[in-house]
């Protein structure tokens, strides 16, 4: 399972407007509209993968995002 949390629509986002700005200096031109997130890595015991699923939506955004602010996405790794 992995969950997305980034930062919503509208909101301030310090660290992507940083890493921006330091992007030519490194050589990578034309890198725009940066936004920085966290990523996890879970696994979910559930009987059904969509059980997983919603498990870790909820674990989302109870736990690992503030809803205020972020938006939380849980989905299925890759097998």
């Amino acid at each position: 399972m992995i969950v997305e949390v980034t930062l919503r629509e509208g909101i301030a986002d310090p660290e992507g407007a940083t890493i921006e700005r330091a992007l030519p200096a490194l050589g990578f031109e034309g890198v725009t509209q940066v936004r920085a997130g966290k990523f996890f890595r879970l696994e979910v015991e559930a009987a059904s993968p969509d059980e997983a699923l919603e498990r870790a939506q909820a674990l989302a955004e109870r736990l690992l995002s503030n809803p205020v602010i972020e938006d939380a996405v849980a989905r299925l790794r890759p097998s």
